[in-house]
C-alpha cells in the first residue's frame, strides 16, 4: 500500500473520520489467492458498483462458478513480474493480496514499485507474521502483553529451556507453516519431540530453523481485526474460530474448522483494551522500527478474566473468519480498501445479525487426506453461501483438491439460527470424501441458551 508522507498521514488523522466518497471510475480488480478467504473477499468486492472486471488468481471452482468473476488458474502469482504484466495488459487498477505467503515474499512491494495500487503490507512489515521471533521481539520492545518466551536456533538449547519451564508449554516454528507450526505440548516429552520435528527432522522445512518456545496461556481464544495505516488504526470486528479438528475442540490443530462472528467473549471493554494495549502499540512500534504497517492486522487473542493477551499477529484476514465477516459487512469493501490506500480514514458498517461458517474438510485432514472427491448438490443449497477453498473443476464437476474444501456460511437473528441454517446447508451437500465438526459455535450457543434460561 505504498508509503505516504508523514505530513499527509498526520493531516488525515487530525481531520478525523471522513465520509467515504465513492469513486466514479470503474476499477478493474485482481484478487490473489485460492482459498475460502479470497472467494469471500472477491464475492464482497464484486458487489461494489465501482467494480469493473474482477479477476481471481489462481482461484478455485467457486470463483469459476461466480458469474461476476474471471478465474485465472494459469496465472503464476509467485512470479511478481508476470502479475505486473497481467495488470498492465488488463488495466487492473487495484490488487488485493489475500494469503500471507505472497505478502511475506514482497508482492505488494513489487506492485507498488510498478505503480499499481495494492492492499497489504510490505515484506518488511509482513514479518509480523512471517517471523514469530520478529513479532515476539516487537511485543517485548513495545510492552505488548503476550506470553513469556525465548527464541532458539539450537535444539539442545530449546530443550534445556523447556526443561527449566516445565509443561504444558508451546513450541512454534518462527516461519510460516500454513497454520500447522504450533504445538501445545502437555508433557516435556511432547515438547522435546516438537523441537526435534521442527529443528532436526525438518517437518516444516526452513520455517522450523528457528523456534519460539513460550509459556502456555489458558483462557478463550478470539480473533480481532483492524485496518492499519501507519499509526492510524481503525477497529473492525471480531470472530472466533475452531482450530482443533475434533468435536469439543479436541485433536490436532488445523487451519480452522469453522468460525462465527461476533464472538461474545470479545466484549466492548476487551475490544478497547485490545486496541489500546495490543493494536496501537504494534502500529506505533512498527513505525518506530522503520517498517510501517499498512493493511489489515489480525490479532489472535487469549482472553482470561477480562483481559486479552496477544497470541500472534497475522497480516491478512483470517480463514475461515473472513467468510463469517464478509456476510456481515454492509459497507462497500472495494471502496473502503481503496480509501485506505489513499490514506483516508474509513468506518465500516456491520450487520448485527451473527454469522457462522462450517468448514467441510477432506477425510484425513490435517494429516494425509484424499483428493479428487466429487462434490454434488451445491446448486441446491439455500439459506447459506458456500465459499470454496480446496476445489477445482474437472470435466464440469466440482472436485476436492485441498484439506479444507468448503466454508458453508449463514447468518441468523442469533447465533443458534445461523448455526442451524449452516448445518442445514451442509446436509444438502453430497461430499462422501468429506467431514465436518458438528459443534461449530458451541460456546456462543451455550451462552445464548444460558441467557434465554435466565
Amino acid at each position: 500500500m505504498g508509503a505516504r508522507p508523514a505530513q499527509a498521514r498526520r493531516t488525515a488523522a487530525a481531520a478525523g473520520p471522513r465520509r467515504l466518497l465513492v469513486t466514479c471510475k470503474q476499477q478493474n480488480v485482481l484478487v490473489v489467492g485460492s482459498g475460502g478467504r479470497e472467494h469471500a473477499l472477491a464475492w464482497k468486492m464484486a458487489q461494489s458498483p465501482t467494480c469493473g472486471t474482477l479477476y481471481v488468481a489462481p482461484g478455485n471452482a467457486g470463483t469459476q462458478l461466480e458469474p461476476s468473476m474471471v478465474t485465472l488458474p494459469q496465472l503464476n502469482t509467485s512470479n511478481h513480474q508476470q502479475v505486473i504484466d497481467f495488470c498492465r495488459e488488463k488495466g487492473v487498477d487495484f490488487v488485493m493480496v489475500g494469503p500471507e505467503q505472497p505478502l511475506v515474499e514482497g508482492m505488494v512491494d513489487a506492485l507498488t514499485a510498478a505503480g499499481i495500487t495494492a492492499f497489504g503490507p510490505t515484506a518488511a512489515a509482513a514479518q509480523l507474521e512471517g517471523s514469530k521471533a520478529f513479532m515476539k521481539n516487537i511485543c517485548r520492545k513495545y510492552n505488548i502483553p503476550t506470553a513469556q518466551y525465548e527464541t532458539f536456533t539450537n535444539p539442545a538449547d530449546a530443550k534445556a529451556f523447556i526443561t527449566q519451564c516445565g509443561a504444558p508449554i508451546v513450541v512454534k516454528t518462527s516461519g510460516l507453516a500454513a497454520g500447522k507450526g504450533v504445538i501445545v505440548a502437555q508433557t516435556l516429552e511432547e515438547a522435546y519431540q516438537a523441537v526435534d520435528d521442527m529443528m532436526v527432522n525438518n517437518a516444516f522445512g526452513s520455517a522450523g530453523a528457528t523456534v519460539v518456545v513460550e509459556e502456555f496461556l489458558s483462557g478463550e481464544e478470539a480473533s480481532f481485526f483492524a485496518f492499519i495505516d501507519g499509526e492510524n488504526c481503525i477497529p473492525l470486528v471480531g470472530a472466533q474460530d475452531h482450530k482443533a479438528v475434533g468435536e469439543g475442540d479436541t485433536g490436532l490443530n488445523t487451519g480452522g474448522m469453522g468460525s462465527y462472528s461476533p464472538a461474545p467473549v470479545l466484549t466492548p471493554q476487551i475490544e478497547r483494551q485490545a486496541m489500546e494495549q495490543l493494536v496501537y502499540p504494534t502500529a506505533r512500534g512498527m513505525c518506530a522500527e522503520g517498517t510501517p504497517f499498512r493493511g489489515v492486522l489480525f490479532a489472535g487473542l487469549m482472553i482470561k478474566e477480562g483481559q486479552a493477551k496477544l497470541l500472534e499477529h497475522n497480516v491478512r484476514f483470517g480463514d475461515p473468519e473472513c467468510q463469517s465477516l464478509m456476510v456481515r459487512l454492509q459497507s462497500d469493501l472495494l471502496e473502503s480498501m481503496l480509501a485506505q490506500c489513499r490514506g483516508e480514514q474509513v468506518k465500516l458498517e456491520w450487520s448485527a445479525d451473527p454469522s457462522l461458517t462450517v468448514v467441510l474438510a477432506a477425510k484425513g485432514y490435517p494429516g494425509p487426506y484424499s483428493k479428487g472427491g466429487a462434490i454434488h448438490n451445491l446448486e441446491a443449497v439455500t439459506g447459506a453461501k458456500v465459499f470454496h477453498a480446496g476445489t477445482s473443476m474437472k470435466d464440469g464437476q466440482v472436485v476436492s483438491t485441498g484439506g479444507r474444501v468448503l466454508g458453508v456460511t449463514a447468518t441468523g437473528k442469533d447465533v443458534l439460527e445461523a448455526q442451524q441454517k449452516a448445518y442445514a446447508a451442509v446436509d444438502t451437500i453430497a461430499f462422501p470424501d468429506g467431514f465436518c465438526r458438528h459443534d461449530i459455535g458451541w460456546r456462543a450457543v451455550a451462552r445464548l441458551r444460558a441467557e434465554q434460561a435466565r
